[in-house]
């Protein structure tokens, strides 16, 4: 061993407390946290080894909304529902349910059953981004969530390494559609998208269909359901460009091929005994097998590895957290069992979807269509070609065999045409050598996001990714430190090997139930290290004498982005959304209601605006500028009224010595500027007079890391 070496676990033994402390975690995390990245190129370039595992339907907050310094239940901007109460408010059509905690204590938490998760209930539970009945599509089980008790391994893996807190699911509806994205970049047809024709039933996976198999192979065979899709997949992009690939997996153990998103294409059906397809994407490679090449040096360059149902954390599989985390480890220990392979790979863990789970942040999507079809906001991307219409189809379950409408006949907010992704938030966690430290990531992503991680690294094209997807969703190297990724904090992971006691003992508890009185929202409260993102966006807003009222979206940040108006006075509407690419804008208009407004607007990491007001106090309006070298913001505000105005400026969430009031006088100018240094660059400025309230809030982008926000779940405390 190196002197390098030994001066690393040195000092990585001092981090968790003692080295005795270190020398007592399990062999596989121990490698994992104390092995030092590859760092020769300072660069993407240094990972040499890309490996996937996707587990099964958790939401986000279902798993870690309690969790510090992510945005989960001490959100401080939840969207508003009908009823003008918080998103938490959640209705089953009798009573309102609220988030609760499955404790696993109490009742049989960790093997509780599954809840509704397909295209039908999806689409009603989201209500094209009311997300108001969540509970009556999807059972009042929907509502539960875990704390750490519940799920250990699953928090310390992001206390150790880097968690993904705006990672979605591609597709509001289940694991097929949702996988088939994960393999190929799209689950509709990328030839019809192109030429601005609308998917259906037969040239989409909506439900789950194609990738569930009857048969044995490779004898007698695979059985395969629904027609073949022919779009190439992410192996046959690899393969082409001579990238080597493998997925690791038991293919008569991987339930009935429902993991297995590339068993829906014809490449994969069709792929001939002894091909590069069959060989490594059809055949048995097992976790022994993935160790054996990372000992020898022949891991390939990208790898999947598919669960077993009762490995795969999904309710009812039965499964549980502890199942799926012993699983976890267990692929761990194989790709840290050589010290050097590990040096060089990252280790993506996701959910393919959120089972039936409760999310409350509002998914990315293109605009949704009002009853009389009418487009519910903007893009500056096409977005032709890009929803679904073939609502007078039935789909059979495949467990059930029972045959159910593609649409629940009671979702009714618009119209059978409905817009593809994104779904809810699910786990990701990037595990890595340059990921360590208990790291957040607030950038949008989705499954697309690996697909892109491997372009970025390869140099190779996905075609089936979308132009929308590829302008709002990240591509995960935002996640990772490549410059100077060996000087992290190393805390402890658990062991779950005994997992088959946990389960035995849940299964002896009460199920899982809603409590008759609504519990108190929580969240840990506390930070944890940001990753720095490529936002910087604007909302500013003109308020005509004649009632109308403009809002401008400018993205002048690196990365697109969608923007949800919510209109407070029409809640019953479909709120708008507006897709707005780096260095576009996009305008729209709102009329007032009895000279009235009020809208807030919501974007990535908690970035909001309200404009509040009457027409009659039209005159004032206020921008916000940023000072990312200084790590400040300014106020410019400007008055076009025919008298002064006195405006009274409040910090909302965060200590600031320059409140107070502002005057200025009829068409006149004046500004305010703040410095965020001691709040970590987050801001909440309320900006008001009589009949004239604006706010903002949000994190200034410095390209420079930060901390989560410090006000997350203060409220909740208090």
């Amino acid at each position: 061993m190196s002197q390098n070496r030994r001066d690393f676990l040195r000092r990585s033994a001092a981090t968790l407390g003692a080295a005795s402390a270190f020398a007592a975690l399990p062999a596989a995390i121990r490698t994992a946290l104390a092995v030092p990245a590859y760092n020769r190129t300072r660069s993407i370039a240094d990972v040499q080894h890309i490996v996937i595992l996707m587990q099964e339907n958790r939401s986000f907050d279902h798993y870690f909304g309690v969790l510090r310094g992510v945005r989960g239940f001490g959100d401080r901007f939840p969207i508003p529902l009908e009823s003008g109460k918080p998103v938490w408010h959640q209705s089953d059509g009798t009573r309102e349910i609220l988030p609760f905690h499955a404790d696993r204590k109490t009742m049989d938490a960790l093997l509780m059953g599954a809840v509704p998760h397909s295209l039908p209930d999806a689409q009603a539970a989201w209500g094209q981004g009311r997300l108001d009945q969540w509970p009556l599509y999807k059972t009042a089980s929907a509502m539960s969530y875990y704390k750490r008790d519940e799920a250990p391994f699953q928090y310390a893996l992001a206390e150790a390494f880097t968690i993904c807190d705006a990672y979605h699911c591609s597709v509001q509806t289940g694991t097929d559609p949702n996988r088939i994205v994960f393999w190929s970049g799209s689950n509709f047809d990328p030839k019809r998208r192109e030429q601005g024709l609308d998917s259906d039933h037969a040239t989409a996976e909506a439900v789950n269909l194609r990738c569930w198999i009857t048969g044995t192979h490779p004898t007698p065979g695979y059985a395969y359901r629904g027609s073949a899709l022919t779009w190439p997949t992410i192996p046959d992009v690899l393969q082409a460009a001579g990238v080597s690939w493998r997925i690791y997996q038991d293919p008569n153990d991987n339930w009935t091929g429902a993991m297995h998103g590339c068993l829906a294409f014809d490449s994969f059906r069709s792929a001939a005994p002894g091909s590069p397809i069959a060989a490594n994407g059809m055949s048995h490679w097992s976790l022994d097998d993935l160790k054996k090449d990372v000992i020898a040096g022949t891991l390939p360059a990208v790898s999947w590895v598919l669960p077993s149902r009762l490995q795969s954390e999904h309710p009812s599989g039965p499964s549980s957290s502890a199942h799926g985390g012993d699983f976890t480890h267990q692929v761990l220990a194989a790709l840290t069992a050589d010290p050097d392979s590990w040096s060089k790979t990252a280790f993506f863990i996701t959910f393919d979807e959120n089972d039936g789970f409760f999310d409350h942040v509002p998914p990315p999507a293109i605009p949704s269509l009002n009853r009389d079809g009418t487009p519910a906001g903007k893009s500056t991307v096409d977005t032709s070609g890009m929803y679904y219409a073939d609502p007078g189809v039935d789909y059979q379950d495949e467990l059930s065999g029972k045959a159910y409408p593609m649409l629940d006949p009671r979702d009714t907010v618009t119209g059978a045409r409905r817009p593809w992704g994104m779904g809810p938030r699910v786990p990701m966690y990037v595990v890595s050598p340059w990921s360590r430290g208990g790291w957040v990531c607030s950038q949008v992503f989705d499954h697309t996001s690996v697909g892109r991680f491997i372009e970025q690294r390869f140099g190779v094209t996905i075609p089936a990714i979308t132009p929308w997807a590829r302008a709002v969703s990240g591509d995960l190297t935002a996640a990772f430190d490549f410059v100077d990724p060996n000087d992290q904090a190393l805390p402890a992971l658990p062991d779950m090997g005994n997992y088959a006691e946990i389960e035995a003992a849940s299964k002896l508890l009460p199920k899982v139930a809603a409590p008759d009185t609504p519990q108190p929202l929580y969240q840990e409260t506390g930070t944890r290290p940001s990753r720095a993102l490529p936002y910087e966006l604007h909302v500013n807003a003109h308020v005509a004498a004649d009632g109308r009222v403009t809002l401008a979206f400018i993205n002048t940040g690196t990365q697109g982005a969608v923007f949800h108006v919510y209109d407070k006075l029409h809640l019953d509407r479909i709120p708008r959304r507006y897709t707005v690419e780096a260095g576009k804008r996009l305008e729209d208009g709102w009329d007032a209601d009895a000279g009235r407004y009020d809208l807030w607007v919501y974007g990535p990491n908690g970035f909001v605006r309200s404009f509040a007001g009457t027409v009659a106090a039209a005159g004032p309006e206020v921008e916000i500028a940023y000072d990312a070298v200084e790590a400040a913001i300014v106020a410019a505000v400007r008055n076009d009224g025919a008298a002064g105005v006195e405006l009274r400026v409040t910090a909302n969430a965060y200590a600031s010595r320059d409140q107070g009031t502002l005057t200025v006088a009829p068409g006149a100018t004046a500004s305010r500027r703040w410095s965020l240094a001691d709040s970590a660059s987050w801001y909440d400025l309320t900006i008001a007079a009589d009949g004239f309230e604006r706010r903002f809030a949000g994190r200034l982008e410095t390209g420079r890391p930060s901390v989560s926000d410090p006000a997350m779940a203060r409220h909740l405390a208090s």
